[in-house]
């Protein structure tokens, strides 16, 4: 296009004003688009800068983003642009001109125009093909991995006539400047480590606190908007050769290797480093680098994978500031979370004075008229028998039959007969007068329902007209059983043929509804009523306060109740009708509307009646199939009098052409139903301007308003020809929503035009008051609720006295709260002013109304914007659905939309990004949520328009199914506190302890019992090597049984006795010295499946005075995902040699392993299975207990590879301290199901029975995948009272037994032997996995106290683990809140935002644990959050690295405390917790220190200032759908990544976005920047069933997941 150089927004204003213009000519299709393009290109000439040519080696296009993504655009291809304008031309009527006025679809575009000038690039969200109908296809996408719709080819698109966009709108600043910025201000999670992607150069040590140089990226690191790429093709080969190498690893290259160049916008000077968390890169990160900078690759792959561009283009959309300020953040805890938002001083005020009550003419009396509607239908019947009361039309609109006013007479007396005297046997009476009666009759049938209403007036029953249920499943049909209780109703009139239709059990009989009162079903047909006596007379009274009929009314939850009618009433308001439309005897009246109620019944049946008027019944079936039929009625009948909706009129305009010579001359009056409808004025006037020509007069047209409880509030009466029309009134969409009245004047694109509804009715009195509070009496320039005083209105809801009241008993109050006067008024429901001449206009109704930070919407007019935003070839125009949910203390606006079949995925978008700026611009409103439904899916109401409230309660229960989804919680969430800033800390270390101790506080600190010399004294002085322990029980026990191996089916397929397994680490320690010819002190590595020969190779390595490596082998399903991480392990530890089995040496040599690894470079392969019977010369003894027994390598859930150092005096004091706190000797038996690959887990499988000397029983935890019940089966056979498994073990029999507990029973097990079930973890303690698990299995006699945590992690492998003795673990419970801010506060169960947390099981003997501030490193009190620092004997030596990096060795391994004790060296575990004292005695008495882990630190998101731990927020998310198998969350560039697993059907997959949105919105107060749905299994969860979150992070940003939906929230 033209403006490729140019700054829209530097331009005079004129060539804007004409640049809109065009846009609006050629979105009305005024224009071609080639025209189009030649006329602005003229305006634009003389602006143009030229623009820099892009490279022409450039053959592959970058993925500019697809036209999807401009919002503004209004179509894709000038081939549909020519052809919609063509089609526009037309047929005159495609929009629905029903909502449209021209004025506002005029403004709509408008918005839209100014919006384009700032080309905001909306990321589209991606989803995958298979979930839903395919779009056509020249639409669809070419097939690629990922279906996103983001990376077609830019040559399609050229084609297509778009060109592309320019590269920085200048009116943007640029990326640059804003990413340096954002990361200055975001204060991103800096304890969290971040991946190795950034690769940094190196940063000095930090001992003291000095500026970061700061780095030149070495390629343009920023997305711009549409990027071309531009770093060189040899440096990106090479970045992505260092990456790759890095893919499976996390450890920062050597210092040779180049490291890759920097795209992580490092933070500006300003922002020294944190002193606590030295940057030095080890182990692959640097705690103190923050994990969400902003710009990163992942693992390789280039910044511009699509992922990355869609998140851009989010971000670049979040930029624009959202509109109230926020105010300061809250500094206290208990102040409430929200954000309330200032009073703008600007906000219009009602200035006028208090408005006077409006009355109407009086009610003239005519000598004539009947003391009852029943009397006038008496006699009529007798007098003018053959005169015509009702034609009823068959479905092609021809007349079926017409009722005579004799007719409907004598069969109305029959059916009062029968209901009175022939319903039951002989003697009894079912019906009495003023019972309650069900009419239940379809729309098509109105001569039924006339006899059927007709008869229960005369036989004094009360008629209770209701939809015809069809199925158990209609909208709304429990909520009709509800108003059908509340009115006593037990019996229904029906006819024959409805009878037949209605939904049957199997048996035959009618279905009981659900939520239905048990009903008698009665059929009207005349055959089956029973002609009265010849002296029986049906009893007529004088019309009196008693319930005439009861109308049902919808409410906005959905609630039907039923308003109840009195005779007089029900008389007077006709005679009310009678006078203000003028209505003589005789007269025809066409009514297409629904004759069970409102104006349908009030006109169409009761005037009617009164008036001997002739009616013509046009059913809803006959207008859809032939839209034009009323309006042939008409003209037929020459009909006096139409009764309408907008609809009917539309759809007349719509069919217009097809009928010449239709005349509608002889109306006097058109009364338009809903003419209180803010865009009822276009659909007037649009009709009007077609059927003028056909005789229609101006004049005729009478909008009128009504509700259920007040009935008609105001009518139009029919003007004189030729007298002026009433004006309209333009109001100011922005005063509106203030509730003032203001004459548009500046903007004309947010004025609302309303027409009046005539006068107040005769002999009413009407009020307006406000609507919310006590009812007010409002100003003149002030919009509020009409009330009405009136004998012709409802008298009560029936059957509910306390809503009654607030409804039909309302005494307006004035400015002082002093009743104005004692008559009561109704409240009618709608929203509107007494304008000039006591005209009365209607903006609204009170359940249309949503209040969104305390300004007024009314769904209707959102509606009509969305409708005004082109949406032909999107959406269905009758089917919008618009209301609010509540989310984090205010409304939000939702709206939902039945999208056409052939609709593509881009129109839709294009569609949605539209709605939300036209809504913006004009409303000056955000939308939460736009959401898109297959066609024909939405609940509908009997007359085909949308049940609002069944739409709203699918949405929120996650049943909508919605095939398009776009949330903007970004934009419309304002209410938000501000992100917290964290004060610089002031306080030293020691003044924060000398506070502790003045407040009583002790320091946070508990260890456990003395690691004394004990019982087995001399065991331990002769053998502090775990070596010279196994070779004394060979010598001393030879055949005491240690390892007992179990298989699947629980049969032994391996022991091991102590001489046993001596003499096999023997023959291994020989071959090693022979085959491996391998020196003391080196490496390597055990590849084994958890067995015997693992732990025969461990003791076989340590005899020959080798280094063991444990790794657990590959997996040989999935070699390319596992076996990089153990070529990985072998690289990182430099081993001499592996020890392994044979299938595993096969598969480490086969070809499938050398499509990952070079298999050529493996070290020295031993297989073990069959060695020769050797010796080896001398078994090593090291020369001290510090020498390293052995390495434990473990990949993090951050997706670091760390080693640590295990020494040969650590392991003694292990095993040492496990064995006293497990009272653990050798006839003791305990079963161990867990991996024995690192951590408590291999010191328990491996080192624990060989000190011991207890049997342990291995039960591999694979092998519960093919036989569930193994491990608990094995429990109870062996009387087992001491198991150790993993959360995944207890996880797998949870899911996969909890439903078999009967017949676990049945089979004999019992668990009441077992009295410690501990859980080997580094994690928090997953308090609800524990729980079910204790729970389901009490029944096979589980102890509820038996099962308990064990705690360690890679500075020392265990600090806490249950045992035996000493009190049960505790649970607290914790304010979520206070926990964001690193402090803890206790709460009571069940408070709100309470989280509950469990001991992490007791301290073991020898470890002492403290609670330090991790800045200041000082010691915390009681009760406080901080990280838990362990000293022990068993405390790892330091970690393994590939460079002797020393300072975060001696930082992790060997800290000191800034003050208190500085003598002790402590390391830090890098988990957040707390310590707290509580009630309970410990062993020796004194009161119990328990410790309770909150978290992983490297694991916390630190977002807005606050410390979140994933966990927390993927429970909620777990919560907010049944259909949510496992979530995960992750941050990226401070956006809030959701990764949900989808267990239900992928049509499930959209509704999961708002549900997941809310439910982060509502209990942590953030807002999630993307929602990614995957199939189950997707995350990756490692052995000891922790969450890989960073290498789900890596996937997604890499686009590996193929997710079945991405959305990203705006």
């Amino acid at each position: 296009m033209a403006d490729r150089g140019v700054d829209l927004s530097a331009l005079p204003k004129e060539v804007r004003d004409q640049l809109a213009e065009l846009d609006l000519e050629l979105s009305e299709g005024d224009i071609t688009q080639k025209g189009y393009e030649k006329k602005r290109t003229k305006l634009l000439a003389p602006y143009i800068i030229q623009a820099p040519v892009p490279p022409p080696q450039n053959e592959v296009h970058p993925p500019a983003p697809s036209s999807s993504s401009h919002p503004p655009p209004p179509s894709s291809s000038s081939r549909y642009r020519e052809r919609r304008s063509r089609r526009t031309h037309r047929n005159g009527g495609t929009r629905d001109d029903r909502y449209r006025s021209d004025i506002h679809t005029e403004a709509v575009q408008a918005a839209l125009a100014k919006h384009k000038e700032e080309k905001m690039a909306l990321p589209m969200p991606t989803k995958r093909r298979s979930t839903y109908v395919p779009s056509p296809i020249e639409t669809r996408t070419p097939p690629d991995s990922s279906s996103g719709s983001e990376d077609e080819t830019s040559v399609r698109r050229q084609s297509s006539g778009v060109a592309p966009p320019p590269l920085v709108s200048p009116n943007l600043q640029s990326p640059e400047s804003w990413i340096t910025r954002s990361v200055q201000g975001s204060s991103t999670s800096s304890s969290a480590s971040s991946t190795l992607s950034h690769g940094e150069a190196k940063p000095q040590p930090q001992s003291h606190p000095q500026p970061q140089p700061q780095y030149k990226p070495q390629y343009q690191p920023l997305y711009q908007p549409h990027h071309q790429p531009q770093y060189q093709p040899q440096e990106q080969s090479r970045t992505a050769a260092v990456t790759d190498m890095l893919a499976h690893s996390r450890i920062a290259p050597s210092q040779n290797s180049a490291p890759p160049p920097d795209v992580t916008a490092v933070a500006p000077p300003s922002r020294g480093p944190r002193v606590d968390l030295p940057s030095n890169t080890v182990r692959g990160m640097s705690r103190g680098q923050s994990r969400s900078s902003m710009m990163e690759t992942a693992d390789g792959v280039p910044v511009n994978s699509r992922v990355s561009t869609k998140i851009q283009q989010l971000l670049n959309t979040l930029k624009r500031p959202k509109r109230p300020p926020l105010s300061e953040f809250f500094t206290d805890d208990s102040e409430e979370i929200v954000e309330v938002p200032q009073p703008d001083p600007n906000t219009p005020k009602p200035e006028g004075r208090q408005i006077m009550p409006v009355k109407g003419e009086p009610l003239g009396v005519v000598s004539n008229w009947p003391p009852a509607l029943q009397a006038a239908l008496a006699r009529w019947g007798a007098t003018q028998g053959k005169s015509p009361a009702l034609t009823a039309l068959d479905i092609t609109g021809k007349p079926l039959y017409t009722l005579t006013y004799g007719k409907l007479w004598s069969r109305s007396v029959k059916l009062a007969y029968t209901l009175l005297n022939k319903l039951g046997t002989k003697n009894e009476q079912i019906l009495k007068p003023g019972d309650r009666v069900a009419l239940v009759y379809p729309n098509s049938d109105p001569g039924m329902f006339w006899v059927a209403f007709y008869g229960c007036l005369l036989a004094e029953v009360i008629p209770v007209p209701i939809e015809v249920p069809l199925s158990r499943k209609d909208a709304g049909i429990s909520q009709v059983g509800f108003l059908l209780g509340s009115c006593g109703v037990g019996l229904a009139l029906t006819s024959e043929i409805c009878l037949k239709g209605l939904p049957k059990t199997p048996t035959g009989e009618i279905l009981q509804f659900k939520g239905w009162p048990r009903m008698k079903w009665v059929i009207t047909d005349s055959k089956y009523l029973t002609k009265p006596s010849k002296d029986w007379q049906p009893h007529i009274p004088t019309a009196n306060t008693d319930p005439a009929y009861i109308e049902y009314k919808a409410s906005k939850e959905g609630t039907v109740v039923g308003v109840a009618v009195s005779k007089v009433a029900m008389l007077t308001h006709c005679q009310a009708l009678t006078q203000a439309c003028n209505y003589c005897e005789g007269e025809t009246l066409v009514n297409v509307l629904d004759f069970k109620k409102d104006m349908g019944l009030w006109h169409g049946v009761l005037t009617a009646v009164m008036n001997r008027i002739h009616t013509i019944s046009v059913p809803y079936a006959v207008m859809k199939a032939c839209p034009l039929s009323w309006v042939q009625r008409v003209h037929i009948h020459k009909a006096r009098i139409a009764l309408v909706k907008c609809r009917d009129l539309h759809w007349a305009m719509m069919a217009h052409r097809d009928q010449r010579d239709t005349s509608l001359a002889s109306l006097r009056m058109l009364i338009v139903a809903d003419g209180a409808n803010p865009w009822s004025v276009s659909s007037c006037d649009a009709f009007l301007n077609v059927f003028q020509s056909h005789g229609l007069k101006p004049e005729v047209i009478c909008p009128c308003a009504t509700s259920p409880e007040a009935m008609t509030v105001a009518i139009r009466r029919p003007g004189v020809p030729g007298a002026p029309l009433p004006a309209r009134a333009i109001l100011s969409m922005g005063g509106l929503s203030h509730g003032v009245i203001r004459v548009n004047t500046e903007d004309k694109n947010s004025a609302l035009t309303v027409q009046d509804v005539g006068h107040v009715m005769p002999g009413a009195l009407m009020c307006i008051v406000k609507p919310d509070g006590p009812p007010q009496l409002c100003k003149t320039d002030e919009i509020g609720e009409i009330i009405i005083n009136s004998r012709a209105g409802g008298n009560m809801y029936y059957g509910l006295p306390g809503l009654t009241k607030n409804t039909f008993e309302v005494i307006p109050v004035n400015a002082n709260g002093v009743p104005i006067g004692e008559i009561p008024f109704v409240r009618s429901g709608l929203l509107g002013f007494v304008g000039p001449g006591s005209l009365i206009f209607v903006v609204g109704k009170i359940e249309g109304l949503l209040m969104v930070s305390s300004r007024r919407h009314n769904a209707d007019d959102l509606v009509a914007t969305a409708l005004a935003v082109e949406p032909v070839k999107t959406v269905y125009r009758g089917r919008i659905a618009v209301f609010s949910v509540t989310v984090f203390y205010d409304e939000r606006v939702v709206i939902v939309a039945e999208q056409r079949p052939d609709a593509s995925e881009e129109d839709s978008f294009q569609w949605m990004s539209r709605v939300l700026q036209a809504i913006d611009s004009i409303h000056q409103v955000g939308l939460y949520c736009l959401a898109l439904v297959p066609a024909n899916t939405l609940p509908k109401t009997p007359l085909g328009g949308i049940h609002i409230s069944d739409t709203k309660h699918y949405f929120l229960d996650g049943n909508l199914h919605p095939c398009n989804i776009l949330m903007c919680p970004h934009t419309c969430v304002t209410n938000l506190p501000k992100p917290r800033q964290k004060q610089p800390v002031g306080v030293g270390p020691a003044s924060v302890m000398v506070g502790n101790l003045v407040a009583g506080k002790r320091i946070a600190q508990a260890a456990g019992r003395d690691l004394g010399m004990i019982e087995d004294q001399d065991l331990v002085r002769k053998h502090q090597y775990l070596t010279e322990a196994l070779q004394w029980r060979a010598q001393t026990d030879p055949d005491h049984v240690l390892y007992v191996l179990l298989n699947a089916k629980g049969v032994t397929v391996g022991t091991a006795t102590c001489v046993q397994l001596h003499k096999r680490a023997e023959k291994i320690a020989a071959a090693l010295t022979e085959k491996g010819s391998i020196n003391t002190g080196e490496n390597v590595v055990l590849l084994y499946p958890p067995g015997i020969d693992l732990i025969a190779a461990f003791y076989g390595c340590l005899y020959a005075g080798c280094v063991p490596v444990n790794v657990r082998p590959p997996h040989p399903q999935n070699l390319a995902a596992t076996l990089p991480t153990v070529r990985m392990i072998i690289d990182v530890s430099k081993a001499a040699c592996i020890l392994t089995t044979q299938n595993l040496m096969r598969t480490l040599r086969s070809k499938e392993a050398a499509a990952s690894v070079n298999i050529k470079t493996w070290p020295t392969i031993i297989d073990t299975d069959d060695l020769p019977r050797r010796r080896p010369p001398q078994i090593y003894k090291p020369p001290t207990a510090e020498m390293i027994a052995y390495l434990d390598f473990s990949v993090s859930t951050t997706g670091m590879l760390t080693g640590v150092k295990i020494s040969h005096a650590a392991v003694s004091a292990l095993c040492r301290s496990i064995k006293l706190q497990c009272e653990l000797y050798s006839s003791r038996q305990i079963a161990i199901c867990l991996d024995p690959y690192c951590g408590l887990g291999f010191v328990l499988w491996c080192l624990a029975s060989v000190y011991s000397g207890h049997q342990s029983i291995l039960i591999p935890p694979f092998e519960l995948e093919s036989c569930l019940s193994l491990w608990l089966g094995t429990l109870s056979q062996y009387r087992i009272r001491d198991t150790f498994c993993s959360y995944s073990v207890m996880e797998l029999c949870t899911k996969g037994l909890g439903t078999q507990t009967e017949l676990l029973k049945a089979r004999g097990v019992n668990l009441s032997c077992v009295r410690s079930c501990v859980v080997i973890a580094e994690e928090r303690p997953r308090l609800a996995l524990s729980h079910s698990f204790s729970k389901l299995f009490k029944d096979v006699g589980l102890s509820s106290r038996a099962v308990s945590t064990a705690f360690g992690s890679r500075v020392n492998l265990a600090v806490c683990l249950q045992g035996t003795t000493g009190p049960d673990p505790c649970t607290v419970y914790v304010d979520m809140k206070s926990l964001r801010h690193d402090r803890v506060r206790l709460v009571e169960r069940g408070a709100p935002q309470s989280l509950p947390l469990m001991e992490s099981g007791k301290i073991l003997p020898g470890v002492r644990v403290i609670i330090v501030n991790p800045e200041t490193r000082g010691p915390l009190g009681d009760s406080h959050l901080g990280e838990i620092w362990v000293n022990s004997p068993h405390n790892a030596s330091g970690y393994y690295t590939i460079y002797g990096e020393e300072s975060l060795q001696a930082d992790h391994f060997n800290t000191k405390l800034s003050f208190g004790d500085p003598q002790t060296l402590w390391a830090r575990t890098g988990y957040l917790g707390f310590v707290k004292r509580t009630e309970l005695l410990d062993a020796s008495g004194d009161r119990h220190d328990a410790l309770f882990v909150v978290g992983s630190l490297d694991e916390t998101l630190e977002l807005r200032g606050l410390r979140y731990h994933p966990i927390d927020i993927e429970t909620s998310v777990s919560r907010a759908h049944r259909s949510i198998a496992e979530s995960a969350v992750f941050t990226w560039t401070n956006l809030l990544v959701v990764v949900s697993e989808l267990c239900g059907s992928e049509h499930d997959a959209l509704d999961l976005v708002p549900l997941i949105t809310n439910v982060v919105l509502e209990e942590h107060h953030l807002i999630v920047g993307v929602v990614v749905i995957v199939d189950p299994g997707v995350i990756p969860i490692n052995s000891r069933g922790e969450k890989q979150r960073m290498h789900l992070r890596d996937s997604f940003l890499a686009d590996q997941l193929d997710p079945i939906y991405v959305a990203y929230n705006m």
